[in-house]
């Protein structure tokens, strides 16, 4: 399938979505570009073909668009949130899907929206927003959250430092399975030391090189 057919509007309508959720909050921007960088490499690893690790990359990309509706004592808290907090913080797959919403007729961006929405569903059914398990969860969403958590786990913030790779490979094989995928788990535990390191500073030309290339 090509994708040669997404208009010049839509690729600015991604530019300035991109740079709100920069403006808005730096950290999860880069986390969001990072995301995007190792679940499209996994998607590769995982022998998806070319458009579908497009549509994996940008998907993560887009995954937490719904943060920028939520309120910086909620999404800045340093400590353990309350259980309202939480709920609060659940919601974003939904906004993020939301957000991207009115490019639902491009079939490009339509075909991300299911690894958007449900990149925080588990193998077990109790993940979010609709607690769907196993392969029901969408392949980009299984990719996605793998992704996802590794970098959360490996990510130095304020307030914590970023764990080890080699102890954030063993908790995604602990949990494989369960919130994981196993084989992906076991694609991204054999590929991602191949990989190198992601440069911290993104480009600012990143979304106008990359995205038209796609396009």
């Amino acid at each position: 399938m090509a994708w040669d057919n997404i208009p010049d509007w839509a690729v600015m309508v991604t530019d300035s979505l991109l740079q709100a959720l920069k403006e808005r909050d730096p950290y999860t921007y880069g986390h969001c570009k990072r995301v995007a960088r190792n679940a499209a490499l996994l998607a590769k690893a995982a022998g998806l073909n070319e458009y579908e690790q497009k549509v994996v990359e940008y998907a993560s990309m887009f995954h937490d668009l719904g943060k920028i509706g939520i309120p910086d004592s909620v999404l800045l808290k340093p400590g353990r949130l309350t259980t309202e907090e939480q709920e609060i913080i659940r919601y974003h797959p939904v906004k993020s899907a939301e957000i991207l919403e009115p490019l639902n007729k491009i079939p490009f961006f339509r075909a991300t929206l299911p690894g958007v929405l449900h990149h925080h569903e588990r193998m077990d059914g109790l993940g979010y927003p609709d607690g769907i398990a196993g392969n029901d969860i969408p392949l980009s969403a299984r990719i996605i959250l793998i992704s996802d958590t590794f970098d959360a786990m490996t990510s130095t913030r304020p307030y914590r430092k970023g764990l080890p790779f080699e102890v954030a490979y063993k908790e995604l094989k602990q949990f494989s399975g369960r919130q994981f995928d196993a084989d992906l788990v076991k694609t991204f535990l054999q590929a991602h030391p191949t990989w190198g390191e992601i440069e911290k500073e993104i480009s600012e030309e990143f979304v106008a090189t990359n995205f038209k290339r796609a396009a």
